[in-house]
């Protein structure tokens, strides 16, 4: 997730630019995937030349982007920043947040796995190793995917513990573009997609569809268009008061603490199928060049600095 952090200095312009419900409505449409302006005005069924102006606001302070696209002709097609707006009112000197470590993983480097087809690991320019053959996902090259692919089974990452020494973790968020796995694509096909961390659940995304049929707009353009193209960005959170989904809390009985953080040299996190999932629709898992969100996998952690005793 892109976060685009303010301050005293920049959050009055910030704030006057998005002090609108039709610019709100905007970024709204655009966190789902890109849009050019006349698709814009036709959902939120304004004129063409007020859409225009509003987006070229949310371009002035650079919360959306415009990039000339191939398509019937070339296009303009907007595309949003940031996915996520934070008024910082305490820094560090530097400037940094206090209490906070973000690490990005590539899709790619998965310690651990159990896949079964349909399956497939694809790099940005070709597949890695063989379509449909759980082998491929051992392939040393399995490191440079930007798409992963199965109808069953689990991937699982470990991330560095960076929480300080004589620190407690109070808050672990994971996000991640996922959609479910049919073959070629079809837009009703639900998948449970669920996330583990250090072995406990902490949510479960009942994915609506295996999207396709519209290019993804980071998706290169060898991969045929009637695959699969682009996911939802879902966020996970484990805090001190229980477990959330895109900020919703979930009905599981796990908070942070059953994690024991400060007790494991790394952060395992996994994501994958239920063996008894309702709907077993597999998932898609999405690099930073395959799909719409310029990112791999990202976790953060927060924590508060213990008092010495």
């Amino acid at each position: 997730m892109k976060t685009l952090t303010l301050n005293f200095d920049n959050a009055l312009e910030i704030s006057k630019a998005i002090a609108n419900q039709h610019r709100m409505k905007i970024l709204k449409i655009l966190s789902e995937k890109p849009h050019n302006v006349n698709e814009l005005a036709e959902k939120l069924n304004l004129p063409f030349s007020t859409t225009a102006a509003n987006v070229k606001k949310l371009e002035d302070v650079k919360l959306i982007s415009t990039e000339l696209v191939p398509g019937r002709g070339t296009q303009k097609v907007n595309t949003i920043n940031y996915d996520r707006i934070m008024i910082e009112f305490y820094q560090t000197e530097n400037g940094e947040r206090k209490n906070e470590t973000v690490m990005e993983m590539p899709i790619g480097e998965f310690v651990d796995c159990q896949i079964k087809p349909n399956c497939g690991i694809v790099g940005e320019h070709d597949y890695i190793g063989m379509q449909d053959d759980p082998r491929s996902f051992y392939e040393p090259e399995k490191k440079q995917a930007q798409l992963l692919f199965f109808r069953d089974g689990f991937v699982e990452y470990r991330f560095p513990n960076r929480l300080p020494h004589g620190a407690s973790a109070t808050e672990l968020e994971f996000i991640a573009e996922l959609c479910s796995e049919a073959p070629y694509h079809k837009m009703d096909w639900p998948s449970d997609i669920t996330v583990w961390v250090n072995g406990i659940e902490i949510g479960t995304w009942t994915s609506p569809s295996d999207f396709g049929g519209e290019r993804g707009f980071l998706t290169p353009h060898w991969w045929l268009k009637n695959y699969t193209q682009y996911g939802m960005l879902k966020q996970f959170k484990i805090t001190q008061d229980g477990c959330f989904l895109d900020g919703l809390k979930l009905d599981l009985p796990s908070t942070i603490e059953d994690l024991n953080i400060q007790d494991t040299p790394f952060i395992s996190v996994k994501i994958g199928i239920k063996e008894d999932a309702l709907n077993k629709g597999g998932l898609n898992l999405f690099g930073s060049k395959f799909g719409n969100y310029d990112q791999d996998l990202l976790m953060t952690l927060r924590y508060s600095q213990n008092n010495p005793s």
